[in-house]
């Protein structure tokens, strides 16, 4: 297991795989809640995940302009879906 990944419970470290896996999260928002650099997400994912998914995950992520705030168009305001967190 990584060194990262020590101090997570099993629950964050899922929450950590599910903002990266998500388009819209950028590792900004990713290091704010959990304190992991883009290079220490890589590493918990390589962990985390299947050889297949990482790779299929960084070949993704290495396209997408919205997981770096720097590189985000401005029309791009939020994290998520609107309708992503339904309220009841």
């Amino acid at each position: 297991m990584a060194k990262e990944t020590k101090h997570f419970t099993e629950s964050e470290l899922s929450r950590i795989v599910e903002m990266a896996w998500e388009d819209r999260t950028p590792f900004e928002a990713i290091k704010r809640s959990f304190s992991l650099n883009e290079s220490a997400v890589i590493r918990v994912m390589r962990s985390q995940v299947k050889p297949r998914s990482f790779r299929l995950w960084r070949q993704r992520v290495t396209s997408r302009k919205t997981k770096h705030l720097m590189l985000r168009s401005p029309d791009v305001s939020r994290g998520y879906c609107a309708t992503q967190y339904k309220q009841r």
